[in-house]
This record gives structure tokens, C-alpha cells and sequence, in this order.
């Protein structure tokens, strides 16, 4: 069996970062971009296209506990493969809509695959891999979607020279020939071809013995304890304001504020590498301070960032929202994982994190409509963000409260190994 120098898990961290960045730089990052020009061309309600984005997240709830079973019964490489042909099928569709329905159905698509391919499967493999960098290597891998946000202009141009239609193909094919590779790379659990997490190789005094690392709790222990639901409230709030953003940031800046879209597009970019240095120092502190602690004073910052958004009377002040959310962003966001990891172990952690979604995914729909809705009926933004940064603040609360659970009443020795013997490069 190839073994190399590298210890495998970081292959993984690296494909995970690349399908990051594909979905960031596509996707997130990019449809407030699409917002816009879609309301030239069709003259659609910011709710109607806040309704698309929230319908999306509303499919990633719902499809969570069995996307998140389904990882953890057949690994996530599976996932990701079918994830990245429905992402890529689902961008050349969306080149071709002429109708609401068609572009329902299109994004619909998008937002599958993205998800199948994206924040949960990679994070089921990360953290069967690694123990004590858990938090480095989730933090790595997520910097690919703040790197995708830094791609925002290249997209933006594509966007303004080529016209939406043409960059939607171009986005599918790039998708099915950088992110189908990439699956390949995803391995679920390191037992199997010889490793422990973190690069330890297996010797035969090791094999028998236990891994280092608090009792697995099965997904009904789990959803039992306080802390489960604590840090899904409490994650689900931060992406009320990450969803709202991401979806009428643009808006925000070129219709409201007057900028043009490649200084919104800027405005992206900034707040991307705000992102990226966030996450990079999650990857740092996170493994050595306080995870709840980091996590709530971000969703302050997150708060307090959309004040200064709402109220933007300057560029300077835009410019210090996309630093102060880029940061907090960058810093809590790869702690999500980790501390459900830490606190519920890696066995089920795939179906924890699928049933978790189911409340998580209220922040991303609800962001979207709440700020959507009330610019409609208002003609400001202003009332809305000021209501989502109130509900992010409350947010901190909830993980000052998630304390880590004690050990399952029967905790058992469950087989963490999940997988079948095989060469680490075998397709």
C-alpha cells in the first residue's frame, strides 16, 4: 500500500479545499451577483430570488439527516461524486431558464449537489482523520470558500463580458472537471489503510488498543444532551447573517449605497480575505483555547458588523463590515464541525450533524426572506439587518450555555473503522 511522506489526511484537506473554493466562488459568493442581473433581465422581486436561495437551504435541512446517514453508511467520496455531477448539471440548466419555475428547478439542482458534495461529507471525513489538529485541518479546508469569494471579480467579469447565460455553462463544465478528480482523493475513515488520526501509523501494539478520544455518542444520545441543540441555535443564528449577505450584499451596496459592481464586487473580496485569515487562526487557537468561547464573541462581531452595514453612510464603513464579518466569519465557522466532533465524537457524526442541519438551515432561510421581505415592503435594508443583527447577538447566549455534555449513560466501545480494507490511491 503507497503510504509517502504526507500523511493522507492532508490529500483530503486538500480536496476538500478545492471543492470549497469551487462552491464559494460559483455559488455563494457569486448569486448576489446573479441577483442582480437577473432582476434586469426579468425584473423578479428580491423575495422571489431571496425565496430561491432560502429554498435551497430549506432542501439541505430537510435532506440533512439522510444525506448525513448516508455519509456515514457509504462514506462521503460517494456523496461528493454525485454531488459535483448534480452542481455541474444543475449550473449548464440554469443557462438556459426563461421562467421562474425553470429557474426554481435549476437552482434547486445547483443547491443539491452543492450540498451533497459540500460542507458535510468533507467535514465526516476530517474529522475521522484528525484528532488533535481537528481544528487546523477544518479550518484549512474551509478557507476554500473564503478563497472561492476572492474568485467573486473574475466571476463578476465573466458575468459583465460573457453575459450570465454563457458564465452559468462555463461554471457547470469547470465543475465536472475540477470537482469529480477531486472526490476521488476523499477517503472516509484512516483505520483501514493503516493510519490513526493525525498520521500516527498503526504498530501492532497500537492496533488493539483504543483511540484517544471522549466516548462516540450515537445520533438519539446525541440529540438528548442540552449542547446539541444549544450549538445549533447558536449556529443557525450566525448564518442568518452569513445568508443574508451573501445574498443581498451586492444589492445592498449597488442599489442602496450607489457603488458599482465591481466595487461591490471588491467589497467581496475583502471580506474574503478577512475570511481566510479568520480561518487560518481558528486552525491555530481553536485546538488550544475555547471553541464556545471564540464562537460566541464572533457572533458579536457578526452583529455588530451588520449595524455598521445598515447604517453605511461611507465606503470606509462598508469596508469595516467586510473586515469585522469576514473575521468572525472565518474564525467561528470551522469550529462548528470541531465542536460537535469534540463533544459528540466521530462515529455518527455524519447523521449528528445531518439532524442538526434540520435547525441550522432556519438561519439560512430565514436570513435571506427577513432582510428580502422587509426591504421589499420598506425600500431599506436598514430594518431588516437590524432585526438579524438583534437575533445574532442572542446567538452568543446560546453557545455560552453549550457546555460539553457528560459521557452517554451506556457508552460503548462502537467500531470507529467503517470502511473496507483498500490502497489509499484505489479509485
Amino acid at each position: 500500500m503507497p503510504r509517502g511522506r504526507i500523511f493522507y489526511g492532508w490529500w483530503i484537506v486538500g480536496a476538500g479545499f478545492g471543492l470549497e473554493t469551487l462552491i464559494g466562488g460559483l455559488l455563494f459568493h457569486a448569486y448576489g451577483a446573479y441577483v442582480v442581473l437577473l432582476r434586469e433581465e426579468f425584473g423578479w422581486s428580491k423575495t422571489m430570488l431571496s425565496a430561491a436561495f432560502s429554498m435551497s437551504r430549506a432542501e439541505s435541512g430537510f435532506l440533512g439527516p439522510l444525506q448525513g446517514w448516508l455519509t456515514d453508511r457509504f462514506g462521503p467520496r460517494a456523496l461528493i461524486r454525485v454531488g459535483m455531477l448534480l452542481f455541474g448539471v444543475g449550473f449548464m440548466l440554469l443557462s438556459r431558464i426563461g421562467s421562474p419555475l425553470t429557474f426554481f428547478l435549476a437552482f434547486f439542482m445547483i443547491a443539491l449537489g452543492s450540498s451533497l458534495g459540500g460542507y458535510l461529507p468533507i467535514g465526516v471525513a476530517l474529522v475521522s482523520w484528525f484528532r488533535r489538529r481537528r481544528a487546523l485541518a477544518l479550518g484549512v479546508s474551509a478557507t476554500g470558500m473564503a478563497v472561492g469569494g476572492l474568485l467573486t471579480p473574475l466571476v463578476v467579469l465573466a458575468l459583465t463580458r460573457f453575459g450570465w447565460r454563457a458564465t452559468a455553462l462555463m461554471s457547470g463544465v469547470l465543475i465536472l472537471l475540477l470537482g469529480l478528480p477531486l472526490a476521488q482523493l476523499v477517503r472516509h475513515r484512516p483505520e483501514p489503510y493503516g493510519w490513526l488520526p493525525d498520521g500516527e501509523p498503526r504498530t501492532p501494539a497500537a492496533a488493539g488498543a483504543p483511540l484517544a478520544d471522549g466516548p462516540d455518542f450515537t445520533a438519539r444520545e446525541a440529540v438528548r444532551t442540552r449542547a446539541f441543540w444549544y450549538i445549533s441555535l447558536g449556529h443557525g443564528a450566525a448564518l442568518l447573517v452569513v445568508s443574508a449577505v451573501m445574498v443581498h450584499l451586492i444589492v445592498h451596496v449597488t442599489e442602496q449605497l450607489g457603488y458599482s459592481l465591481r466595487q461591490a464586487a471588491a467589497v467581496v473580496a475583502l471580506m474574503t480575505v478577512m475570511q481566510v485569515t479568520g480561518q487560518l487562526a481558528a486552525g491555530v487557537v481553536g485546538d488550544r483555547l475555547s471553541k464556545r468561547a471564540i464562537a460566541g464573541s464572533c457572533m458579536l462581531a457578526h452583529a455588530l458588523a451588520l449595524v455598521l452595514l445598515a447604517f453605511a453612510a461611507a465606503f470606509w464603513m462598508v469596508g469595516a463590515f467586510a473586515v469585522l464579518h469576514g473575521l468572525a466569519w472565518g474564525l467561528r465557522g470551522p469550529l462548528m464541525s470541531a465542536l460537535r466532533a469534540d463533544y459528540f465524537g466521530s462515529a455518527a457524526f455524519g447523521t449528528i450533524t445531518g439532524i442538526s442541519s434540520m435547525i441550522v438551515m432556519l438561519g439560512m432561510m430565514g436570513g435571506p426572506l427577513v432582510a428580502g421581505v422587509l426591504a421589499d415592503r420598506t425600500g431599506s435594508y436598514v430594518p431588516g439587518f437590524l432585526v438579524l443583527a438583534t437575533l445574532a447577538a442572542l446567538g452568543s447566549v446560546f453557545f455560552a450555555l453549550a457546555a460539553r455534555p457528560g459521557p452517554p449513560e451506556n457508552p460503548q466501545n462502537r467500531a470507529r473503522s467503517g470502511g473496507r480494507s483498500a490502497t489509499l490511491w484505489a479509485p
